[in-house]
């Protein structure tokens, strides 16, 4: 027989490489199905058997003792008469009882060592004092008791293979396969409990060998171990095997994973790692050393011909002989004749998305001219683009605020600067793509669920990942928490929770801890949008691809963590890349040059997180974010490391790692090859924006932020930043009235106050409505409107084209043209609908007047100035239009214009004031404030200024009338200190006036 070569080696991760694997092959080795064989019905005899024989010994005998024989010890304290009685067979009988049960003990020790051992599927079997033959006996009858069960068990489908049989072919797949899919989730415990000795010595292990491609070992001859029988007390396990030929216990499980499920020459399967047979071949990593060894060529001297048969016949079960493994797979799930593989787990159908008539752009580098211009990786991710567009309009409100506290008449900020080019296709692409709806809801339901544990003192579960699934949220815990508190219900097992989305919006806010903000998106599959909780996760994730992929995927998650809405706070520590992204949220992102820093900054946060737990008495953030100390929020810090790191970095990182999932600490770290010694879970980019993972049983869409849209959403960051505002010249409205007598408008619309149209005539029907909400949206962005942006406004559940063409068709109509037969709806040159300035706003108007008065003629004529303010203040009649219908306008919600629109006007009150009391005509003074102030009541500019006039009219009770008011309106948190400040000055007695005011 030839030398017969390597063609298989596991690592510790247990991932497999074939000689012609291609190199951007994920990592890990997709699970194998199990070929059932039968089990005889000798198999059955053996266990009927061994469970008749335990029964007897465990049962029988101390029932035949007890019944028969009875208390063999003497009921009382025996005197020294009972020395010197004469021995009787009686007495014999009661040594011989004692002795027998004394060794009943011991047996029945040794059944529940072994049992324990058998179901636990981890370590070593303890050894009962005094018990070789006993302990013997016991593994013996437990083993050929458990022979059919635990055979049997291995066949059903664990977590890693939830749903992934037992479907037809044609089935379409649910909510309930999204679930199944990734149900790895479980598997990963067992890494979770290895010492960060283990990992850094595996870690180290795998490092050293990484020139093979992945596997443990050089390319050489593989190498098989037959158990041995056992000699007097000593029995053979995985454990003394790997330490014996591996240096290290530990690495059993590599052994472990190398022969699962692969049948014996006793036609059984190793299906627990404590249940092994004398007899039984076990394949070893390749670096394995010792005499005991096989390594397969015929000449082996101490082989007899019967073993090389079994050696021979068993190598060719396993992965590497099916041409199974991830090498084999080239990362996906598509194969010659259209079929899946003998080899692999065959997965619920994947539906390709939508077809909506255009080429849909699949990688990273493809710019997509679909959508009107559009980019597609924010249009296909709804929570991302929630988070960022919220977070956008809060920088804006922001500047806004801010820039309150310049010049009354030369204030910055006013109107924020309207983007162009990428900048404006990424905001309509926001606009278009947010979810804002879905992110409350999974705020609220995380919450809820947390408030509803703490309410039953229950402890926070583990979750690993969370599905989004047509509004329906299905948690995925790391092992079973019980049953869920209502209105939540208990999934396809007992490791999932779901939350259906009419039970969701029945949920209040409450005031409780964000219980999992380590959530992030990553891609969807078959319509179900996977996040995945990266502070729970066993260890470190790896990401490999190409590095264009990779920084896309990076980018995504990081933008995400940083801006989402089911988060307080956290840190996010971005390594190798981002040191542009800050401006998305300063107060959660940290950049850091190199890794030499990070393990330097990870090691003391480790550190202190481990005595902050310990001192608050809790075994994980978990418990904490629910416990009696949930005010400090255990937020977490997730590190995002694009460049793989050395081999010494890694290991330090895993070590770091290997206790981070109950310290709140994620890490998600990139490599090249795929090969990242101590990762827990391994994931690859692939150049068609496919993110896979076959061992975790997961092909999604990934969710990506390609750089030229990264850029462009930083863009819109900084420029709306309060800081670079200040430096930068007031902005002109993007559009302004002609306010003369020659500027009269064909069609005027009044959205200040009650919506109110001049100058067309009331639509007739139901979509009188909708052709409303469509003018006025229009009329709020004379920059111009993208067509999705309107229809996704109008429509935010979705809409078909051409609903939305006989829309616009029908609002062409109902505008006519101006006497020049110009249609008064257009499109300018970017495809975006504009209105001809015939078409006016009474907050055009408002703008223009004040922009006029401040900027324009009224600075340099007094009596221009005063008009146009008072005229400006005529047209506020209310809020933005406060009569609009509920359920509609709700695209309000990602505008800034109710912020600007109480300033502007607060503004006009304001300089309409100063104006008056220039002549002290504080009269007229306070009646421009309280105009002012039944629009922007909170404005606290404007009852300063108020206090003031108030003051220059002499009245004391007047002012006293003012300042009891302004108390009344304060409510419990009582007045600002700056107003207090302002009465003290203007009203000494101010307290005491009120106090006996009542």
């Amino acid at each position: 027989m030839p030398r017969r070569r390597t063609s298989s080696s596991s690592s510790s991760t247990g991932s497999t490489t074939g000689t012609t694997a291609p190199t951007t092959t994920p990592r890990n080795r997709t699970p194998q199905p199990v070929r059932v064989r039968r089990r005889s019905f000798g198999d059955f005899v053996k266990a009927f058997f061994a469970f008749v024989a335990l029964a007897v010994l465990l049962v029988g005998v101390p029932g035949a003792l007890a019944t028969q024989i009875g208390w063999p010890l003497p009921n009382g304290v025996p005197s020294l008469d009972w020395l010197q009685q004469e021995i009787t067979v009686q007495t014999f009988l009661n040594i011989l009882t004692v002795v027998v049960w004394l060794a009943w003990a011991q047996f029945t020790a040794c059944v529940l060592v072994e049992m324990k051992a058998a179901l636990s599927g981890v370590g070593v079997p303890g050894r009962v004092p005094g018990a070789g033959p006993s302990q013997l006996l016991a593994r013996q009858l437990v083993a050929a008791l458990l022979l059919v069960g635990a055979t049997a068990a291995s066949f059903a489908p664990g977590l890693s293979q939830l749903g992934q049989s037992g479907y037809d072919a044609n089935q379409k797949p649910t909510v309930a396969a999204a679930q199944q899919t990734p149900g790895f989730f479980a598997q990963q415990q067992e890494q979770a409990a290895d010492t960060a000795s283990a990992l850094a010595e595996q870690a180290s292990h795998a490092a050293s060998h990484a020139d093979a491609g992945g596997s443990t070992a050089k390319q050489g001859d593989t190498k098989y171990y037959r158990i041995q029988p056992p000699e007097g007390r000593h029995h053979d396990s995985l454990w003394e095997i790997a330490e014996r030929h591996l240096g290290d216990g530990r690495r059993y499980k590599e052994i472990f994973e190398l022969n699962k499920d692969r049948i014996q020459p006793d036609g059984s399967k190793l299906s627990e790692a404590s249940l092994i047979r004398p007899g039984w071949i076990m394949e070893m990593p390749g670096d394995a050393r010792g005499g005991e060894l096989v390594e397969m060529p015929d000449e082996a001297p101490n082989v007899s011909p019967d073993v090389q048969q079994q050696i021979a016949d068993y190598a060719q079960t396993g992965d590497h002989a099916q041409g199974g493994g991830s090498g084999a797979q080239g990362g996906g799930h598509e194969h010659a004749g259209g079929g899946p593989s003998a080899s692999q787990v065959s997965l619920p159908e994947q539906r390709p998305a939508p077809d909506s008539g255009h080429q849909q752009a699949t990688g990273v580098d493809a710019e997509s001219d679909s959508s009107f211009g559009l980019p597609e990786a924010l249009l296909g991710a709804p929570l991302l683009a929630a988070g960022l567009l919220g977070a956008l309009g809060r920088r804006r409100r922001q500047a806004l605020w801010q820039s309150a506290f310049g010049a009354v008449g030369g204030r910055r900020g006013m109107e924020p600067p309207t983007p162009s080019g990428d900048a404006q296709d990424v905001q309509d692409a926001l606009l278009v793509g947010a979810d804002p709806e879905g992110v409350r809801l999974l705020d609220r339901s995380l919450r809820g669920l947390a408030a509803s544990l703490a309410e039953e003192s229950r402890a926070l579960p583990v979750v690993y990942a969370a599905w989004l699934s047509n509004g329906d949220l299905h948690l995925q815990l790391a092992q079973p928490a019980g049953k869920p508190p209502a209105p939540w219900q208990q999934g396809q097992d007992q490791t999932f929770w779901m939350l259906a989305r009419t039970d969701a919006e029945r949920y209040d806010d409450v005031d409780t801890a964000a219980p999992y903000p380590g959530l992030v998106s990553l891609g969807t599959m078959d319509d179900s949008r996977l996040l995945l909780n990266l502070e729970a996760v066993p260890g470190i994730v790896s990401l490999s691809g190409r590095e264009a992929d990779r920084a896309a995927v990076f980018a995504s998650v990081a933008a995400e963590l940083a801006t989402n809405g089911w988060s307080d706070r956290m840190t996010i520590t971005l390594v190798g890349f981002g040191e542009d992204l800050t401006p998305l949220a300063p107060n959660r992102i940290r950049h850091l040059e190199d890794i030499e820093a990070l393990v330097e900054t990870m090691e003391a946060e480790t550190r202190q997180r481990r005595g902050a737990l310990g001192a608050a008495g809790h075994d994980s953030v978990l418990t904490g974010r629910t416990g009696p100390a949930q005010h400090t929020r255990w937020a977490p810090h997730l590190v995002l490391l694009a460049a793989q790191p050395s081999a010494e970095d890694a290991v330090k990182l895993a070590e770091l790692a290997a206790d981070a999932s109950r310290l709140g600490i994620g890490y998600l770290v990139g490599t090249e090859t795929g090969d990242l010694p101590g990762a827990a879970w391994e994931m690859e980019i692939t150049g068609r924006g496919k993110l896979l993972a076959p061992l975790l049983g997961l092909e999604l869409d990934a969710q990506l932020l390609p750089v030229a849209q990264q850029r462009a959403v930083v863009e819109l960051f900084v420029e709306a930043d309060p800081e670079r505002e200040s430096d930068r010249p007031a902005n002109t409205p993007p559009f302004l009235v002609d306010i003369s007598e020659q500027g009269r408008p064909a069609v005027y619309a009044r959205l200040v106050g009650p919506y109110e149209i001049i100058g067309l005539d009331t639509p007739d029907g139901e979509r009188s409505a909708l052709l409303h909400e469509a003018l006025a949206l229009l009329l709020l962005h004379r920059e111009g409107v993208h067509p999705r942006v309107l229809s996704s406004a109008l429509w935010p559940r979705g809409v078909t084209d051409d609903v939305r063409d006989a829309l616009l068709d029908r609002l062409r109509d109902w505008l006519g043209a101006d006497p020049d037969g110009t249609p008064r709806l257009g499109r300018d040159a970017t495809g975006r609908l504009t209105l001809a300035k015939s078409v006016v706003s009474d907050l055009d108007v408002l703008r223009s007047l004040y922009h006029e008065a401040t900027q324009g003629k009224g600075v340099d004529s007094r009596a221009v100035r005063g008009r146009l303010l008072t005229d400006a203040l005529v047209l506020v009649r209310g809020p933005l239009l406060a009569d609009r219908p509920e359920g509609r306008y709700r695209w309000l919600g990602h505008e800034i214009v109710d912020a600007q629109l109480p300033l502007l006007v607060a503004d006009t009150g304001l300089a309409l004031c100063e104006f008056h009391m220039e002549k002290n005509r504080a009269e007229k003074a306070i009646e421009a404030l309280e105009a002012a102030l039944r629009t922007a009541p909170a404005d606290e500019r404007l009852w300063h200024e108020l206090l003031r006039a108030t003051h220059a009219t002499g009245d004391t009770s007047r002012l006293t009338a003012l300042a009891t008011d302004l108390i009344g309106r304060s409510g419990a948190r009582g007045l600002p200190p700056r107003t207090e400040a302002l009465l003290d000055e203007l009203l000494p007695t101010w307290r005491d006036a009120i106090a006996a005011v009542g």
